[in-house]
């Protein structure tokens, strides 16, 4: 098994966790890891079982996160490459699927099956360029890499930079796969359906209070932007897949509750998203968390604890 993680720079986009400031991100990204990620769980599991990701499964996973997703599919016996342009959630995923923090690349972790595991950067010239591998075992890994056989975008929408060149870099990743291979979009369900939608609009009002914040708009044509809240309309994830030039296989729904242990956890894990921000520039912080604290407020139950139910949506396309 072989662990490649990607730090991508694709400047001007900034890291959508930049802005507060490097201890910030830091504790946001832990936050991410450690209070997050694993709200997305029921999503990951239902892809990989309708998938059945597994021994002799490739995978490639755009935004990858600190890497639960790919954690989870190396647990399945597939072979992961992860992606993702906040490099301290990529620095946890290395914990996670490398030798921890500190150690020398190549290490390998307990628990992960062997290979070789190394950290790639990715810059301008593409994911293909990144993804070539010199020197000893370059003939090994070429193989490797020789296709992925599945692809998987898990929250396409909210990336920092969506917008119109979303479908290309969608393109461009989908070649990296064999012929026919599924590539996977997910988003959010209806609003009506997803809890947490009415705690996130909160972000897009204080960081644009003339947006409507039920339907707010990312910008387009690939100006440098932050990650914002959108919901995610019926035929979103369909268009984004034609657009990208894939052809489309179905699609499914997932309930994903978030649930924390009280309300602190629950705004934690909520910022650590970065999708408030551009509430936090334009307001500032302690306004933000005390808003989202407010927003809390209906879901919180009689032991302290949060919980919102949510329902996630998928589509496979092939290439």
């Amino acid at each position: 098994m072989t662990s490649t993680l990607i730090r991508r720079h694709l400047s001007p986009y900034p890291s959508s966790l930049s802005a507060p400031g490097a201890a910030i991100s830091r504790a946001r990204a832990r936050d991410w890891a450690e209070i997050q990620e694993r709200m997305m769980v029921p999503l990951y599991e239902a892809v990989y079982e309708r998938l059945e990701v597994g021994a002799g499964t490739r995978l490639l996973g755009l935004g990858c996160g600190s890497g639960l997703a790919l954690l989870m599919a190396v647990a399945r016996g597939a072979t992961v490459c992860g992606v993702d342009p906040d490099e301290e959630r990529l620095g946890l995923a290395g914990e996670r699927l490398l030798a921890g923090p500190g150690a020398r690349p190549g290490g390998a972790r307990p628990g992960v099956p062997g290979g070789v595991a190394r950290l790639a950067r990715l810059a301008d010239g593409g994911l293909g360029s990144a993804l070539t591998v010199t020197g000893a075992g370059a003939g090994t890994a070429a193989r490797a890499w020789s296709g992925f056989t599945v692809v998987t975008a898990f929250d396409p929408l909210s990336a920092p930079g969506s917008g119109s060149a979303l479908p290309e870099r969608l393109a461009s990743a989908a070649a990296l796969a064999e012929p026919g291979s599924p590539v996977v979009l997910a988003g959010w369900g209806p609003p009506e359906r997803c809890a947490t939608s009415t705690v996130l609009r909160v972000g897009v009002r204080l960081a644009d209070p003339t947006a409507d914040p039920t339907f707010p708009q990312l910008p387009l044509g690939g100006a440098p932007s932050t990650a914002r809240w959108q919901p995610c309309g019926r035929d979103d994830l369909e268009d984004l897949a034609q657009r990208a030039g894939l052809r489309l296989d179905g699609s499914g729904r997932v309930a994903c509750p978030f649930g924390y242990a009280d309300t602190d956890s629950a705004v934690r894990g909520l910022l650590s998203t970065g999708l408030f921000d551009a509430a936090e520039r334009t307001t500032d912080a302690t306004q933000v968390r005390k808003e989202i604290t407010e927003a809390l407020h209906p879901y919180r139950r009689q032991d302290g604890t949060v919980w919102m139910e949510n329902v996630m949506r998928y589509l496979i396309a092939r290439t």
